[in-house]
């Protein structure tokens, strides 16, 4: 059984709460070692720029850009997908340092044939 775990995550900072439970659950996953994916398409592939991300969901919610250092720390990396960020002109050389443009043929590839634990947002 494959420890990998893939969160997909469509959603922006339209909706920071959704956005912060997906981080959580993605820090979670990295922090215990887990090899972990974070498939980010629609409004998320902003997520991908330095400085975008700057949110604190409610009271008590730790700040996204807390949230995204300790994903980066425990080597949790991001695939953006590459037709959402074309379509809103975004500069794929302006991305965080563990992400990379990669639609689903590379995330099934990084899956390999073994299965993986996943989660949608």
């Amino acid at each position: 059984m494959s420890n990998k775990a893939v969160i997909s995550l469509t959603t922006g900072l339209e909706d920071s709460e959704k956005v912060t439970v997906a981080f959580l659950v993605a820090v979670g996953a990295a922090e215990n070692g887990r090899p972990t994916l974070m498939f980010l398409t629609k409004e998320a592939v902003r997520l991908a720029i330095p400085q975008f991300a700057h949110a604190v969901a409610c009271e008590g919610c730790p700040p996204l850009t807390d949230l995204m250092d300790r994903y980066e720390k425990a080597g949790g990396r991001f695939f953006v997908c590459p037709i959402c960020f074309d379509a809103r002109k975004l500069d794929k050389g302006n991305l965080v340092s563990n992400a990379e443009m990669g639609g689903t043929v590379p995330m099934w590839n990084w899956i390999g044939d073994e299965a993986a634990t996943t989660f949608s947002y």
